[in-house]
């Protein structure tokens, strides 16, 4: 399902369960208001365990939903209070929405013009070709090589590069959209998505602890959501300082690759009240992530098209050198020859 989807849920959910309407009641009328899909699969299947008597805690156990979301209906549960989780949750999911949102819009507009800029130079090298073989039978002999005319090696590599260079970019972003483990990586590399993420974390961890949890548990479902990146690296060896004896949260800096040194001393400015560090930390790169994808639409696009007209001018000037300064002297020389 979807974030903004899904936020929805958890505040219809939270309503549902305040009017005092059973869980398990509440999720058979939510899924059935629901389409066909993976997510309406697994609350049907914890609906149904819970009508059977089933612990809700056994009953998470064995859903597919996120390990974060599981662990806050657990803590929601423990407290008495699970329709004020809900809410939270949903307030959560509603801003990861907007700002994911907008991050991967603003991914397509280069996406856009990589892919033309691609095409386009697949289609001048192919002109070029046709061009080249067809003013050679009509002149009855073979066009020029690159090499065989003066500069004509030189505009032949301003025709074919712009191919090469954007078919290995193209291939490049390919291959990270479809690898899982490079796609994930790449979200803690990319501007304006690193912040994001670091936003994300800030924001889960203050949640969790302001529900109850210790650092140490809530550590542990955010590890799984990373398990094999940078990140997932990264919580580990925090996991592993804590269970040293470390105390204070900067303690985790000394050992951090992934996070800067910002954010933890972000988080200590609020003192003992760690909760409160973590939110006002998330909220900072929040902001900074906003400022960053903005930034990024004010930049890439006028640069983007600039690129793009620099590559059809080097592209058509070498074509144009190809095929009138080859045919030219073709001409001439076949001329002298009669």
């Amino acid at each position: 399902m979807k974030l903004d989807e899904f936020a929805f849920f958890n505040q219809q959910l939270a309503g549902m369960l305040k009017s005092g309407i059973p869980l398990e009641s509440a999720l058979r009328q939510l899924s059935q208001a629901m389409g066909r899909g993976r997510f309406r699969t697994e609350l049907e299947l914890l609906g149904a365990d819970l009508s059977k008597g089933k612990p809700l805690e056994q009953a998470l156990a064995g859903r597919k939903l996120p390990d974060f979301y599981k662990e806050m209906i657990r803590v929601g549960v423990k407290s008495n209070d699970l329709p004020a989780i809900l809410t939270l949750l949903a307030d959560y999911y509603q801003r990861l929405n907007f700002l994911w949102t907008r991050l991967r819009t603003l991914l397509i507009y280069p996406l856009i013009v990589l892919v033309f800029c691609f095409a386009l130079s697949v289609f001048l090298v192919a002109v070029a070709g046709s061009l080249s073989a067809n003013l050679g039978l009509a002149l009855g002999q073979p066009m020029y090589y690159p090499g065989e005319q003066p500069g004509a090696l030189a505009y032949g590599a301003a025709l074919l590069a712009p191919v090469l260079i954007l078919g290995l970019m193209v291939a490049g972003v390919i291959a990270v959209l479809a690898v899982p483990k490079w796609r994930r990586n790449a979200r803690w590399v990319l501007p304006g998505f690193k912040e994001a993420h670091l936003s994300r974390l800030a924001a889960s961890l203050s949640l969790m602890l302001k529900s109850g949890c210790d650092l140490k548990t809530a550590l542990a479902p955010l590890q799984s959501m990373e398990e094999g990146t940078k990140m997932g690296a990264e919580l580990s060896r925090w996991e592993g300082v804590l269970a040293q004896g470390a105390t204070k949260f900067t303690d985790l800096g000394a050992v951090s690759k992934v996070v800067p040194p910002l954010f933890f001393c972000l988080v200590g400015g609020q003192g003992e009240n760690l909760p409160a560090g973590l939110a006002q930390t998330g909220e900072m790169y929040y902001g900074r992530a906003v400022y960053k994808s903005e930034l990024f639409l004010q930049t890439v696009l006028p640069v983007s098209i600039l690129l793009l007209g620099i590559i059809i001018i080097a592209q058509l000037q070498g074509l144009a050198h190809l095929m009138f300064g080859g045919g030219f002297f073709m001409l001439r020389d076949l001329l002298w020859h009669d």
